[in-house]
């Protein structure tokens, strides 16, 4: 092939495009997602460590309770409360609560027995839990979610320094049959492949409630949640969008920190998940969007082009040396930062994972604004 009568080609302006989106895309890789691939975690040094409140929302939760509570309260950590609110719960919740409380006094239970609505979802239960809380360091999880160890408060606690108002964990599921239960797990990373990383690049945008922690005296600075209140969702992702700062804001990438849960049985279940999610995105910092935004773009035209150049004939070698160098970058990534999130076992599998969870995820947001929304449970 001739290469000085490329120019000359037709469609070569397309593969022009096609070059700079892959561009941009390796920047995302050894730019940014570098960060928490190759990252050596290391916990502050804590002289004394803080007193903690543990604060978990629950409605209907009885069987989850009572699996994982137990790994919460038997945590090795010197003093801390376990604060969970009962939400207008209407099976055997709060008898499992009691029963637990008899056994563990640091337990506290904060009933609500009516929906006063002043929040949408989870946000009124959640702000009554921490306004209930004893203590300055808030740990949130969920009540379906149980550590990795008995050392999470300790590892998640470790990351705080002087400067730190808020620690950001990962929260990952479970591994079971079936190809929801992969994608479930796979999306899991790649969100925190970006929050996680992007955050150590002096760009915090979102956390996630199953592992998350935050000052109280933070939350009351802002008024909690009363900014976007009015959002069946956003108690985690667009908190920490409002209160995060390059300065203010660290991860825990200990393994010992991290803490799991049941992916969706039901795979409509997790579609509709993401809508909220999805939907949460969009009130996000105009920045914040622009740079979720391009990546999601530039990963969505690497993969059109690369199709539309290959059926318009355009050279093979180079479509495809360009598409493998994207793909190599990827692994290399992907391969390290699935270690420390301990999801490898996807690894060789991701870029079939990526073109499923980039079709279902744009199929989501072209489909959100025709989906009626559904209260948190």
């Amino acid at each position: 092939m001739d290469f000085n009568n490329l120019p000359q080609l037709p469609y070569f302006w397309l593969f022009i495009i096609y070059s700079s989106v892959i561009i941009i895309q390796l920047f995302y890789y050894w730019g940014i997602f570098i960060r928490l691939a190759f990252h050596n975690y290391r916990p502050a040094i804590i002289e004394q460590w803080p007193e903690v409140s543990v604060v978990i929302c629950a409605r209907n939760e009885y069987e989850n309770l009572k699996k994982n509570l137990p790994y919460i309260l038997n945590q090795e950590y010197p003093v801390f409360e376990v604060v969970v609110v009962n939400h207008t719960s209407d099976d055997d919740s709060l008898y499992v609560l009691r029963n637990f409380q008899k056994e563990y006094p640091n337990l506290s239970i904060v009933n609500i027995e009516k929906d006063l609505n002043f929040f949408s979802g989870k946000k009124f239960p959640l702000s009554i839990g921490i306004k209930s809380a004893k203590h300055e360091i808030i740990l949130l999880t969920d009540a379906d979610c149980r550590p990795a160890s008995a050392q999470w408060i300790k590892t998640m606690v470790s990351a705080y320094t002087h400067e730190t108002s808020v620690v950001l964990g990962y929260s990952g599921f479970y591994e079971t049959k079936g190809l929801g239960n992969i994608i479930q797990r796979f999306n899991a990373f790649h969100t925190a492949l970006q929050y996680l990383s992007l955050a150590m690049a002096g760009m915090p945008y979102m956390g996630v409630g199953r592992n998350l922690s935050y000052k109280k005296s933070l939350f009351y600075q802002v008024n909690g949640f009363i900014s976007h209140y009015s959002l069946e969702s956003g108690d985690d992702d667009l908190f920490i969008n409002q209160v995060a700062t390059k300065s203010n804001t660290r991860c825990s990438l200990d393994s010992a920190s991290f803490t799991f849960s049941s992916a969706k049985k039901n795979f409509r279940e997790w579609i509709r998940q993401k809508r909220r999610h999805l939907t949460t995105g969009l009130h996000y910092k105009p920045w914040h969007k622009f740079v979720l935004g391009l990546y999601s773009l530039s990963q969505f035209l690497v993969f059109f082009f690369f199709i539309i150049l290959l059926l318009l004939g355009f050279p093979w070698p180079l479509v495809v040396s360009m598409f493998i160098l994207r793909l190599i970058s990827q692994l290399v990534i992907y391969g390290n930062a699935m270690k420390k999130l301990q999801t490898g076992k996807l690894l060789l599998i991701s870029p079939i994972l990526e073109f499923i969870e980039m079709i279902v995820l744009h199929y989501v947001v072209l489909t959100n604004r025709f989906v009626k929304r559904k209260q948190w449970k």
